[in-house]
């Protein structure tokens, strides 16, 4: 089988606005579930944060190459016998302007895969927890990525923070990630959809647009002896693909009408997919 390149990706989605894996880039048959499959999923989709370490104390570490890191994840992805589809990126491709994304959160996989999709329109910042900037090495490398950490202690400070730091690297010409759920969720609910985004969206002047993944192929551990060490890893289902699209732009309006339609095509997009939500 042949490997899909990180150029070949990119190309695709901007010519496009998808991308979808094809026969001769995927392996003929899906990977059987077990251990030795999530192990080489994890491995392949973890191995932005060794190579980051190591790159970062020499100069090395730019944006592309993160990217290159990230888009491990589509590579054995692929090697397992899975499809990567991604749609509906010429919405994006049509603004010129940075954006605020929201996206839904599922799982780590979409963390470590967005990267190289968004960045193919524009620098962007992310805000992720606190927590994986004080990993060993890593706090230089994700300062360097343009993370904005924040902590689960004082919510009123971090959204402060996150209103000011923020309104900047818009302003400054970067695009912004947010995943307003806060944390992994197995549904899509508006009881944890925070307008943290939206309201930075309003402050800042820009528009939305919205992303929802569907990456339960490698779900969170809720249960059983790994959960401590392993909590974001749980045992990979190669009969699940991983799917990623993009919705139309919601324009800069106020906070409430932004985040009322985003959560609205968020919801019914999954909702198309199978995936269980909560409107209520």
């Amino acid at each position: 089988m042949k490997t899909t390149t990180l150029s070949e990706f990119q190309a695709e989605l901007l010519a496009t606005g998808g991308y979808r894996t094809k026969d001769d880039h995927r392996s003929p048959k899906r990977a059987k579930p077990g251990a030795l499959t999530t192990l080489r999923y994890t491995l392949g989709a973890t191995k932005v944060f060794p190579m980051c370490a190591l790159y970062e104390p020499f100069g090395k570490l730019n944006t592309s190459v993160w990217a290159e890191f990230c888009f491990s994840t589509v590579q054995v992805a692929e090697k397992l016998g899975m499809n990567v589809i991604v749609e509906g990126f010429e919405n994006r491709a049509a603004v010129k302007e940075p954006v605020m994304y929201l996206c839904n959160h599922m799982s780590t996989t979409e963390t470590i895969l967005l990267p190289p999709i968004l960045l193919a329109f524009s620098p962007f910042s992310y805000v992720a927890k606190a927590s994986l900037a004080h990993l060993p090495f890593l706090e230089k490398a994700a300062a360097h990525m343009r993370m904005v950490p924040i902590g689960r202690k004082n919510p009123r400070e971090d959204l402060m923070n996150m209103l000011k730091i923020g309104t900047e690297r818009i302003q400054g010409g970067d695009s912004f990630l947010i995943f307003p759920q806060g944390r992994r969720e197995k549904v899509f609910s508006r009881k944890v959809y925070s307008s943290i985004g939206a309201k930075l969206a309003e402050k800042a002047g820009c528009p939305i647009v919205p992303i929802v993944v569907d990456t339960r192929c490698q779900p969170t551990r809720d249960k059983g002896v790994l959960k401590r060490v392993f909590k974001d890893f749980g045992p990979v289902d190669t009969s699940k693909d991983i799917r990623v699209c993009c919705g139309p732009v919601i324009a800069n309006a106020k906070s409430k009408i932004m985040h009322e339609a985003a959560f609205d095509w968020m919801a019914s997009k999954l909702e198309e997919w199978g995936l269980p939500t909560e409107r209520a």
